[in-house]
């Protein structure tokens, strides 16, 4: 069952959440460096992650699905509200809008995937980018309900990157991160540095997968040389 959008929040202000808004907002970041004068959308849950953005990007908007609900963001009352209700498939977003996309509690919670990702495609520019953040298959936070990465459809290495190349997107890499277990005793929180260095020296299973991928333009242009090259042949036949 997806997660509510009270839920979303509410985690993400627990010790466990602020852990995990530190180290796969952190990949998220290594990943998107430099974002100045860029178009950033988030889409699920983004609001944890895209805070950093808000200095450098051009326009930062985080679309949130209907049936998980939407809040205010950012909270600040004093800033300009940047959320918006949408549904996953129909983003109010123009064409080639955005350069790039961020996927945060929205793919493994989705029943409509590829129209979703075909909707991400519409939004972007020709050279735009999509990170997706899902749960990883093999880690211990996709088996632990108590967290949002333990609702929905977990995925492997594998899988996220035959869903990017399925829906017209070239994947580029998919990396794990977040290693702290899921457990909410103040020695696994106060430990958590140790086990994320201990991960990225290759050693544990990461709870998160973050994949990377690039909008690819040559899937539709096909169809239409396709088109073009019929409608040259039948203008032949007619012509003979």
């Amino acid at each position: 069952m997806r997660p509510g959008v009270a839920d979303l929040r509410n985690f993400y202000g627990t010790p466990l959440g602020q852990i995990a808004r530190r180290y796969v907002g952190r990949r998220i970041r290594e990943a998107w460096p430099e974002v100045r004068g860029l178009a950033v959308l988030g889409l699920g849950y983004p609001a944890p992650y895209l805070r950093p953005f808000l200095d450098d990007a051009f326009r930062v908007v985080a679309a949130m699905p209907a049936a998980q609900g939407v809040h205010r963001w950012p909270r600040n009352a004093d800033e300009p509200n940047r959320a918006v209700l949408s549904i996953e498939t129909n983003v109010p977003i123009p064409d080639q809008s955005m350069d790039r996309a961020l996927l945060v509690h929205a793919l493994e919670n989705s029943e409509s995937v590829r129209p979703m990702l075909r909707e991400v495609w519409r939004v972007l520019a020709p050279e735009g980018r999509v990170l997706l953040v899902v749960p990883n298959r093999l880690g211990l936070w996709s088996r632990l309900e108590r967290t949002p990465f333990g609702q929905g459809h977990p995925f492997s290495p594998p899988q996220v990157m035959q869903v990017l190349a399925e829906n017209l997107f070239t994947p580029l890499w998919v990396k794990s991160c977040l290693y702290t277990p899921p457990l909410r005793s103040r020695f696994m929180l106060r430990t958590a540095p140790l086990f994320e260095n201990l991960g990225n020296r290759g050693i544990g299973v990461g709870g998160v997968l973050i994949a990377e991928a690039s909008k690819q333009m040559y899937s539709l242009m096909r169809p239409a040389i396709a088109v073009k090259r019929a409608i040259v042949s039948a203008a032949s036949v007619d012509g003979s």
